[in-house]
């Protein structure tokens, strides 16, 4: 019988961008989420039961029969970590042989941008247990940068001068797959960029051209960055986030670029110039 390969988050931007590509290859896919109903319908691929990363037994049960487990990361909460070591305990007892875990670039336990680090403590539970593993380490999404703009055409945050990376999410899934229908994948680890680093002053021009309108950066202090982002209510780590995503940009923890895209995609990594033109979309709030 074909191996199964289960895959998380497939209602989400990445996860479903994967499901439908492996199952367009032919490969027998099952799609994971905690509400089935709101997983997409994907011909070739079926829907397993429910399972939240947090529930052990609902997990091992969805992932009894998989062999390659696709991990896309929880949302950002404070217990993600060890909702990521719960769901990974319940891959081993259920006998997953493999796992492919998309997190984060420059992943560390001290990173500058605190949701990075969860994403270290996982990769390390993942090293630990008995699973083949292969780490997808992810910039910034491009789609993320129209979105730093707000409405009133202008970009705010402790980023200074430095570079990001950032990825496309389609380069993402197309990279992945090349993984998990590939092989000698095992206990590596991938920096998944975009073909160059550019500031976020760039990143604004990029904007005011596609856009008809002046888009412009102004660059915080850490205290100014906490002080506007406070009328939005959030708890405390999520704002830390948020301010840190920006201060990791201005260390130049976000400035790697790798050519692991072209190599496991098998074509160039989409530019910031270009996911602007192939996705007006993602800019509309700055356009009349």
């Amino acid at each position: 019988m074909p191996s199964v390969i289960a895959v998380t988050g497939a209602s989400g931007r990445i996860g479903g961008r994967v499901a439908e590509r492996l199952a367009e290859r032919g490969a027998d896919v099952r799609l994971l989420g905690r509400n089935p109903a709101r997983l997409p319908k994907i011909t070739g691929a079926r829907v397993g039961p429910a399972a939240g990363y947090g529930d052990g037994d609902a997990m091992r049960t969805a992932c009894t029969g998989v062999k390659t487990l696709f991990m896309v990361s929880a949302h950002e909460a404070q217990g993600r970590v060890r909702e990521h070591m719960t769901a990974v305990d319940a891959a081993v007892a259920a006998g997953v042989e493999r796992l492919v875990y998309v997190s984060f670039l420059n992943a560390a336990p001290d990173a500058t941008f605190t949701f990075a680090r969860d994403h270290w403590h996982t990769e390390e539970y993942i090293r630990a247990s008995n699973l083949r593993y292969t780490f997808l380490r992810d910039s910034f999404y491009l789609d993320s940068l129209p979105r730093m703009a707000g409405t009133d055409g202008v970009i705010r945050g402790p980023g200074g001068a430095g570079r990001v990376s950032a990825v496309a999410h389609d380069d993402i899934a197309d990279s992945a797959v090349g993984v998990l229908l590939g092989e000698g994948h095992d206990s590596a680890t991938y920096d998944l960029t975009g073909p160059s680093a550019i500031t976020l002053a760039e990143a604004a021009a990029e904007l005011s051209l596609v856009t008809g309108r002046t888009i412009g950066y102004v660059p915080e202090s850490e205290d100014e960055a906490y002080a506007s982002r406070s009328v939005y209510g959030a708890e405390s780590w999520e704002v830390t986030g948020w301010v840190t995503s920006y201060e990791a940009i201005a260390s130049g923890e976000m400035a790697t670029v790798s050519d692991a895209v072209p190599k496991l995609a098998g074509r160039p990594a989409q530019s910031f110039a270009q996911f602007l033109r192939e996705n007006p979309e993602s800019y509309a709030h700055l356009t009349p």
